[in-house]
């Protein structure tokens, strides 16, 4: 892994242009962002304690339809230094999910200065990278603004895979700069269903008995 870091480190300075660059087509791995939370407000890891550093979060999800070795990909944020590199294997429709916490650990792991996943509250970007021999490429990235890192606001694809979106159930946004709000809630973990009208099911005998 430190090997892998070091290569990405590398190839990250010659690649990337300050301006940034077009993420290859995600069906090239079928890995992509799915959401993330850059301000929390509650213990959303689970650990028992509040902390704007270990309770960021951002999930991964593989829309393709093959399984996706996750050891190449690397979660930075804006300033593009590694915060955290995944692992393990992930099946299609499948959702990993990490914490600032998780971040912190593999940066004190690796030798890097630790301040986890570092999504700041102003403004920022969530880029996701794939190291494929000598190229470091980006895979998917998403820049957004202070509102969508106000507390407790999510930013993810309405369904799984889909269009971006503000998740601000929890704290309602009533701005009028883009993205609006939805009242969708933040799903770390779990399938995104904002905008998702479930079906109602019903006999034939109720829907005869709408139009007596």
């Amino acid at each position: 892994m430190h090997l892998l870091v070091a290569s990405f480190v590398l190839v990250l300075t010659v690649l990337c242009p300050p301006t940034g660059t077009d993420p290859i087509p995600a069906a090239a791995s079928g890995l992509v962002l799915n959401e993330f939370l850059a301000g929390p407000a509650r213990d959303w890891n689970g650990s028992g304690s509040v902390s704007t550093r270990d309770d960021e979060w951002v999930e991964v999800f593989n829309a393709g339809a093959t399984a996706v070795d996750l050891s190449a990909f690397l979660v930075t944020d804006g300033d593009r230094v590694p915060r955290i590199a995944l692992d393990g294997t992930l099946e299609p429709g499948g959702r990993r999910l990490v914490f600032g916490s998780d971040a912190y650990t593999w940066e004190k792991a690796q030798g890097y200065p630790a301040y986890g996943l570092s999504l700041a509250n102003s403004s920022d970007s969530v880029m996701l990278w794939q190291v494929i021999g000598a190229d470091t490429l980006l895979v998917d990235s998403y820049a957004y603004l202070s509102h969508e890192a106000a507390a407790d606001r999510a930013v993810g694809r309405r369904l799984d895979g889909g269009e971006w979106a503000l998740f601000d159930a929890l704290d309602p946004y009533t701005g009028t700069t883009p993205p609006l709000a939805t009242g969708c809630a933040p799903s770390p973990g779990a399938a995104n269903q904002c905008g998702n009208t479930p079906t109602l099911t019903s006999t034939w005998g109720r829907i005869k008995g709408l139009y007596r």
